[in-house]
């Protein structure tokens, strides 16, 4: 009788010693679970406008703001909004964007600020007529861990070749002065 019960302790050790084993991670520290993959959201994918290229430049990111390029068009004459249409002093350069707090708290994002950015080196502030014909905004305040999209629209020289971006975040707290930006090629 003594015999069963033995063998069936021993059994059982063995049991729990296998399955603490397996429960232990790969560096061999048995204190620290193995980091699983981050889950992906399934954003679905939207068609452009049937005049704009689509842009593949990578993401970047300026203070607590992250920023992508999604889009470009130019050598537009005019603007059509809800209630006009504008001509161009020149032409007009209108660039699609995502911004997106990357941090605990509200991050402010001034369009006038970003800058289109010519193959000589100019560079251009958003045209405020053309962002506000088009109903497009100026400042925002984006959330915490909030994506937004939108349109920049410029006004440059009819002789202006964009092929950059440079866009700006709002310095994280503490940060004395502004940001010197971060730039995208577009083309």
């Amino acid at each position: 009788m003594r015999a069963p019960l033995l063998l069936m302790g021993f059994t059982l050790i063995a049991s729990m010693s296998l399955s603490l084993t397996g429960c232990s991670s790969a560096s061999g520290d048995p204190g620290k679970p193995t980091p699983t993959p981050s889950a992906t959201y399934a954003v679905p994918a939207e068609t452009a406008r049937p005049d704009e290229t689509v842009i593949k430049a990578p993401v970047v990111t300026d203070g607590l703001m992250r920023f992508r390029v999604l889009a470009f068009r130019d050598g537009m004459a005019s603007l059509v909004g809800s209630h006009a249409e504008w001509p161009a002093k020149g032409q007009y350069v209108r660039i699609r964007v995502l911004v997106e707090s990357i941090d605990r708290s509200n991050q402010q994002f001034d369009a006038r600020q970003q800058l289109a950015i010519a193959s000589d080196g100019r560079s251009f502030h958003i045209d405020l007529a053309a962002q506000t014909t088009k109903r497009q905004p100026f400042e925002l305040v984006v959330g915490s861990f909030v994506r937004m999209e939108f349109d920049l629209w410029f006004d440059v020289p009819k002789d202006a070749e964009i092929t950059k971006m440079r866009l700006f975040g709002e310095p994280p707290l503490g940060v004395i002065g502004k940001s010197k930006g971060v730039e995208v090629t577009i083309r």
